[in-house]
């Protein structure tokens, strides 16, 4: 099996995980916030899915941060 390299999906779900405890929330709470499952924040977080940028700005919402917070991370390559 191939070794998987991180990719940006990695870096933002890392970020949205980072963010989301910071916030002291679980990711059930985040999704409710959210309006999205909370299957899905963990698809995001273990970097499964690509993102929309309609979910990008929900996420943001949740977290009551900016988008542009999400993207905050080193980037990958």
């Amino acid at each position: 099996m191939p070794t998987r390299h991180p990719s940006i999906r990695d870096a933002f779900g890392t970020r949205l995980r980072v963010l989301r405890n910071s916030a002291g929330l679980t990711q059930e709470k985040l999704a409710f916030r959210a309006d999205m499952d909370r299957s899905y924040v963990g698809q995001v977080e273990r970097g499964e899915v690509n993102v929309s940028i309609d979910n990008v700005a929900k996420l943001a919402k949740g977290l009551r941060v900016r988008p542009i917070d999400l993207f905050e991370f080193t980037a990958v390559e």
